[in-house]
């Protein structure tokens, strides 16, 4: 009953993982950064690219060797045992519920240029209705029924989102560029990589104008690997290649979306840059430059994008939550599959308590600045797992292996710090609750014996306490929003030297594992088996 199959190729393992990461992000995040950075946010682009490429193929590595389904929750279990494993699975379980929702308010947003009933504006914040509510529930239950159904159906909706998803965009970059392109709007953009102000605007963009997020797709490959075949070419593919394909998309937007404004509209500052048709962008471009049948094609894909995102995220997340019932973090019933080998009581799960994230979070921007601060948190673990198990498991067979990982992977920690710390002290301040609500459900399951936790697994998870507590000390201490005490240019020092430490001590308490062991747990999650 607990049993997946390998059914997965690599070309749909991809399709899978690009559809999950161009979502609402592409509607959304060339306006906030450019609002943030001005032109100067193609920089932006290239920084979170790059860092997400090193980043993903860490986990490239880990996923070959280790594949399994919800990664998240298995790999730090193995490179530092229980309780490091569910405080980060729990982290990446309360980000990737929220990754859905996200995806639905972003079609609400879109559709309440034609339904003002969806959506009302008070402070500045947009949020839903009771009516928007009300659709926002079935448009989640429709995403929750395609993944429980059919696989078939799954895949075929896949396919046909990838090919309009990607053609919409490739239409509007090309068209936009022919149609209007004003070079002056970018005469701002040398002067504000010369200067500590616009480095500032240019890291502040990566973390909190969705850029981050607009990569987390890459994940889904490491939560499916355990349904994949072929990993040597379908995880690496999957994780660094779409982030890659992902990356001269997003910057073709970018650019295209800055050209094509009238100077008019940014002659205050770009931070008041404001027009008919913002709450989304390029559809107010395509109004004000008269392409109607383009204006056409973005209302369509402005649903198509995000709930083809959306989807992606319903059939990742489950995973996570199936992997915490395997291990026992959350009640067993969580980890039954139905005749079509998904996870439908996780899927169930998922959606209530997705449902009550548009509560507190109103609006695509309240929920992105909340995620990426402990999104990134997961992301660092790829890196420190990666460098445990080549310690712990150098002989091991590993059908991607990542060159110079001793250089890569202290570098992409130190960029999943940076990250979280560019998201400033009102978001981290945040993270505090999410992870005393952990606690208090582990200590539940520990109590009642679904949960074991040896001496050994203490003293191998003794490094998530300095680490979590430096990220918001140096939150509170820093120039993002916090008292200043830190200055800006000196806190890149400190966070390296900082993330240094903490991944040397890290490494250092990494679980004792051999062969045997991997091969052990490798049979009981029956991941290496083909089933029909």
């Amino acid at each position: 009953m607990g049993h997946q199959s390998r059914r997965i190729s690599p070309a749909t393992l991809f399709m899978l993982s690009m559809n999950g990461i161009i979502g609402s992000g592409w509607l959304f995040a060339p306006l906030y950064a450019a609002k943030v950075a001005g032109p100067a946010a193609i920089i932006s682009w290239l920084i979170g690219g790059l860092a997400a490429i090193l980043v993903a193929v860490t986990f490239a590595e880990l996923s070959t060797m280790l594949p399994v389904a919800g990664g998240t929750t298995h790999i730090p279990q193995l490179s530092h045992g229980t309780f490091a494993s569910y405080i980060l699975s729990w982290i990446a379980w309360i980000t990737a519920l929220m990754l859905a929702p996200i995806e639905v308010q972003a079609v609400l947003q879109y559709a309440s240029l034609f339904f003002p009933s969806l959506m009302h504006e008070a402070g500045g914040v947009v949020s839903l209705t009771p009516w928007g509510y009300l659709w926002a529930s079935i448009l989640m239950v429709s995403l929750c029924l395609v993944n429980v159904l059919s696989y078939r159906g799954l895949m075929r909706f896949n396919f046909i989102l990838f090919v309009f998803k990607f053609s919409v965009i490739l239409l509007t970059i090309f068209t936009l560029l022919n149609t209007r392109f004003n070079s002056a709007n970018f005469s701002g953009t040398l002067s504000a990589a010369g200067s500590p102000e616009g480095w500032k605007a240019i890291l502040s963009a990566v973390a909190t104008a969705g850029i981050v997020l607009a990569f987390n797709g890459f994940k889904s490959g490491v939560e499916l690997a355990g349904e994949t075949r072929k990993l040597a070419i379908a995880i690496p593919l999957s994780t660094a290649g779409s982030v890659v394909a992902c990356l001269l998309l997003y910057i073709g937007l970018q650019i295209c979306f800055i050209g094509a404004l009238d100077p008019s509209s940014i002659q205050n500052g770009w931070q008041n840059l404001n027009y008919t048709g913002d709450i989304g962008p390029f559809v107010g471009l395509a109004a004000a430059l008269g392409l109607f049948w383009l204006l056409k094609l973005l209302y369509v894909n402005s649903v198509v994008s995000p709930l083809g995102a959306g989807l992606i995220y319903v059939t990742a997340t489950a995973r996570i939550l199936y992997a915490m019932s395997r291990m026992g973090y959350v009640p067993k019933f969580l980890s039954r599959l139905n005749n079509q080998r998904f996870p439908v009581w996780a899927i169930a799960v998922n959606f209530v308590f997705g449902m009550l994230s548009f509560l507190p979070l109103p609006g695509w921007q309240a929920m992105v600045n909340f995620l990426i601060s402990a999104m990134v948190i997961t992301y660092a673990m790829g890196p420190v797992a990666l460098m445990c198990l080549r310690y712990s498991l150098p002989d091991k067979e590993r059908p991607f292996r990542l060159p110079f990982a001793n250089l890569i992977c202290p570098f992409a920690f130190y960029c999943c710090n940076l990250f979280s710390y560019w998201t400033g002290w009102e978001t981290i301040s945040k993270l505090g609750i999410v992870l005393f609500i952990g606690f208090l459900i582990f200590g539940v399951s520990y109590a009642r014996g679904n949960v074991k936790i040896e001496k050994r697994d203490l003293k191998t998870s003794l490094w998530l306490v300095p680490y979590l507590a430096g990220i918001i000390i140096m939150s509170y201490l820093g120039s993002f929003g916090g008292v200043g005490l830190i200055p800006f240019g000196w806190d890149f020092l400190v966070m390296a030297l900082f993330s240094l430490i903490i991944f040397q001590l890290a490494v250092q308490s990494r679980v004792a594992l051999d062969s045997a062991k991997i091969t052990e747990f490798l049979a009981s999650e029956s991941m290496a088996l083909e089933h029909g």
